[in-house]
């Protein structure tokens, strides 16, 4: 991982360090998909050389460790939602309309890459070199996602692997963040001004091209999603024993943004094709699709014919709005690199902040629903502005009063994100372990250590009278992961 200098006006240090810096790599903060710089941007103290910044002195300059501090506690917020979210559905992904605890957990990830972005390209002397990098670091973000959740591996109940490329899933949560942090660190390197910054409008008008860009994005997708026009479709699912079965949906309209005829699905559908898009779409637990909901469950009698027909809640036309809560983060990071003191930066966190959840709120209000599914406006500036609001708690609380300690669990959560994204939250620790077993796939660790057998097909997994996953089996995948997690905790805070 490269290293960041301190910027303090025109330090000479602290510029030679920034050119040593990029003459070593430029270093994107990609690295582990959900960056963290290892420098420090304290507000209130003044720049030193980098030898002096790693000087374990009393009194010294420190990391800016809010951003590892906010970055923990949205991978717990992933960990909890995932499993709790089963059993607690109103902390689970909203059905449709409606923002729930859940669909924080994306937002944060883009908003925090954005303001992370904004220290790592504070200052590029070859913005060819540094573009380069970029497009490379994405390349193999988008690499890993696609193999962790296109469909390579089966689960925990099937100790197989291999995925068809006929119904390869080419979308998901690491390839929205590598798309998103190229376009945004393309407009960190390319799109800035040499203004000078002593206020909010400099501030703005310094990086008013990259504000441009988040409106024009915002414009385009706007423009699809109430403009398109979505004709009727058919989808096929399998049928265990015989052939597959055919359902057909009615749209045949304008802007509509219900599950069946949006145009984020039919810009999927068209492009990618029914077989390569998520099969288990979050619009399974709408009154329409489950006797349960806002949990899953069987189908009503009268369900209408789109409830299982697959749905990626990581689209293309949904993606546009994901890059833009990403030039968001990246205008609060810009606050970081431009003023030093901490009350500066707290005014120009919390103003945009609450701008941002009171246009969320007034759009909500005039009919342009909070949806997390089609990335909708109001669910941009909603989120966005949450994201602010608590990066600006958290900074106060770790770096302005200095209360690290009840917070190291959340920084080195933060500090190794995609390593517990991937062996954690993709199950991929586990599926590793119980691939080594005695005499029979059933006699693995984590059956030895309480949790669930790691070789029941999905279709044999214990159930209950209404065809739902028991809770027995629910609270012991639980209990596996944060065991999994605790341990690992352990061992680095100590």
């Amino acid at each position: 991982m490269g290293k960041y200098e301190l910027i303090k006006g025109d330090d000479k240090a602290a510029a030679a360090a920034a050119a040593e810096e990029e003459h070593n790599e430029h270093v994107l903060a990609v690295d582990h998909a959900l960056p963290y710089p290892k420098d420090l941007e304290i507000g209130g103290k003044r720049a030193s050389s980098e030898k002096e910044a790693s000087a374990p002195r009393s009194g010294d300059r420190h990391r800016l460790v809010s951003l590892d501090v906010f970055r923990g506690l949205t991978v717990a917020l992933m960990i909890f939602v995932d499993d709790a979210g089963t059993y607690l559905p109103a902390i689970n992904h909203s059905p449709w309309d409606g923002l729930n605890l859940a669909d924080f957990v994306m937002p944060f990830f883009l908003f925090i890459v954005g303001v992370a972005l904004a220290l790592t390209y504070k200052r590029v002397s070859n913005k060819a070199m540094a573009t380069k990098k970029a497009v490379l670091r994405a390349a193999k973000l988008f690499v890993v996602g696609l193999v962790i959740q296109g469909g390579y591996f089966h689960g925990l109940h099937n100790l197989t692997y291999g995925v068809d490329l006929l119904s390869i899933r080419w979308t998901g949560i690491l390839q929205r963040i590598a798309i998103a942090y190229l376009l945004a660190a393309i407009c960190e390197i390319w799109l800035k001004s040499d203004d000078d910054v002593d206020s909010g409008h400099s501030l703005a008008r310094r990086y008013r091209s990259q504000l441009l860009v988040a409106l024009i994005l915002t414009t385009i997708y706007m423009i699809l999603l109430y403009g398109l026009y979505v004709p009727d479709w058919e989808y096929q699912i399998p049928v265990a024993g015989s052939g597959p079965k055919s359902f057909s949906v009615e749209c045949g309209v304008r802007g509509d943004t219900g599950p069946a005829c949006n145009a984020v699905g039919m810009i999927d559908r068209r492009i990618f094709g029914v077989r390569h898009l998520h099969r288990r779409p979050v619009y399974e637990r709408t009154k329409q699709c489950s006797i349960d909901s806002p949990a899953s469950g069987p189908l009503p009698p009268d369900a209408p014919s789109w409830c299982q027909a697959p749905f990626d809640p990581e689209g293309l036309l949904s993606s546009v709005m994901a890059i833009v809560t990403c030039l968001i983060g990246l205008q609060f990071g810009h606050v970081i690199v431009h003023f030093k003191d901490h009350k500066d930066r707290i005014v120009q966190w919390m103003i945009p902040s609450f701008c941002l959840l009171a246009l969320a709120f007034s759009l909500d209000f005039f009919g342009v629903h909070m949806n997390k599914a089609l990335y909708t406006l109001s669910y941009t500036c909603a989120t966005a502005g949450t994201a602010g609001m608590l990066f600006t708690g958290v900074y106060v609380l770790v770096d302005v009063y200095g209360y690290r300690r009840p917070t190291l669990a959340m920084e080195w959560l933060g500090m190794h994100a995609l390593m517990i994204y991937v062996l954690i939250g993709c199950n991929i620790l586990p599926v590793f372990i119980q691939g080594f077993y005695w005499r029979e796939p059933q006699n693995n660790l984590n059956t030895e250590t309480g949790n669930r057998p790691a070789v029941p097909q999905p279709d044999t997994q214990p159930k209950d009278t209404k065809g739902n996953i028991d809770q027995q089996s629910r609270t012991t995948s639980l209990n596996r992961r944060l065991t999994i997690l605790f341990d690992l905790i352990r061992q680095q805070v100590r």
